[in-house]
């Protein structure tokens, strides 16, 4: 069984002021160009097909078409929701596609059957869990001691009753602890939503989506495909690419990769205003990028965005890194809270109000309460 793994495309994305539409309309033909030589059996879409739960009339028919065209393609497509979406809209019109070959996740309903596909080697049976917090779980588990994200897929999976013995992949969109994220995804401070990758123990491949960065974790068998394109510009120095991954036998797994070209890139730019717009650098790659750039001129150049415009046209942001900026960065600890965990930042705040540290009771109330507040904002 030869699967294609995509995920995130993110359709009708805004960076800056900037529309990514006709970016992900080119990436879209790139894909299907690829899609069209690999010929595989499934196609995956492993959450966030769009931006927003309410996603633009644009947004919606670049996928319609996408989705067509793939579905002429390919045997399977299956197209799971992420956090972006709404699970009911992805869901919409899933019976009468699934006669086409296109399997739509439904809304989480505390069951979940597979499509049962076979090949020469037998069956395979692919499950679609589309995201779900603890909440979600909880309310077709009333018994079940559901109190962390990774408690939720776990039950959740245990659910399915799957054969093992049999070759089975699931399709899911969470953060599974130990992978690398990047700015552009929206996953808790702390890491309260991650999902310890035990949860996905028996599953010949687990297809993931959420976190932007492709990579493996913890083994080959678990695997993130990453964005289609570059959502942020932590991600400039990152190759995007398709997944391609082929399953014979029980037991057998090979993974691939292969890269995507954007229609432009994304690229830090960095030193003096002088050098940053000389025909030195811009020629060292397209002008039509989307550029951030970080000028180390010590005194402000005045216009500085549209001055830079006039020779990279869709530069996104600005900033200044000097003696009076690394000052100023130098004061802050922001970034030194952004690696704690939101208990620990309380307990320090609690601790410096009332110079003394908090009980074990108020430490745990503190921590459930956390966990519930985040849980409803996910």
């Amino acid at each position: 069984m030869k699967l294609i793994h995509l995920s995130d495309l993110h359709l009708g994305k805004r960076l800056s002021e900037f529309s990514l539409m006709e970016d992900q309309e080119f990436v879209l033909r790139e894909i299907y160009s690829i899609i069209s030589d690999e010929k595989p059996d499934i196609v995956i879409i492993a959450g966030d097909v769009y931006d927003k739960a309410v996603p633009s009339a644009e947004a919606v028919k670049m996928f319609d078409t996408f989705l067509t065209k793939i579905s002429e393609r390919t045997g399977h497509v299956f197209v799971i929701s992420g956090n972006h979406d709404s699970a009911e809209r992805i869901a919409f019109g899933s019976h009468i596609m699934e006669k086409s070959g296109i399997h739509m996740s439904p809304v989480y309903s505390g069951s979940i059957a597979p499509a049962v596909l076979n090949d020469e080697y037998g069956e395979f049976c692919v499950y679609m869990l589309p995201f779900v917090k603890p909440v979600t779980v909880r309310r077709f588990f009333p018994e079940a001691e559901i109190n962390s994200y990774t408690d939720a897929v776990n039950t959740a999976v245990d659910a399915m009753n799957a054969d093992f013995s049999k070759r089975n992949i699931i399709i899911a969109h969470q953060f599974v602890t130990g992978a690398v994220k990047s700015d552009s995804e929206e996953v808790s401070v702390g890491g309260l939503d991650n999902v310890d990758s035990f949860a996905f123990d028996g599953f010949d491949y687990v297809a993931l989506g959420h976190i932007h960065s492709p990579q493996n974790v913890g083994s080959e068998r678990i695997r993130y495909c990453g964005t289609p394109l570059k959502y942020s510009f932590s991600e400039a120095s990152q190759e995007k690419s398709v997944t391609v991954a082929e399953i014979r036998e029980k037991g057998s797994l090979s993974l691939r990769t292969v890269p995507l070209s954007p229609k432009r890139d994304m690229r830090v730019l960095r030193g003096s205003f002088d050098h940053v717009i000389s025909k030195e650098v811009s020629g060292q790659g397209s002008t039509d990028d989307y550029i951030h750039v970080i000028l180390t001129d010590e005194e402000e150049i005045p216009e500085a965005m549209g001055r830079l415009r006039t020779v990279y046209p869709n530069v996104m942001s600005l900033e200044y890194d000097n003696r009076r900026t690394r000052s100023v960065h130098d004061s802050l600890e922001t970034a030194e809270a952004d690696s704690k965990q939101p208990l620990e930042l309380f307990e320090e705040f609690y601790a410096a109000a009332n110079s003394t540290e908090m009980s074990p009771q108020q430490h745990e109330y503190i921590r459930s309460l956390i966990e519930k507040i985040w849980e409803e904002e996910a």
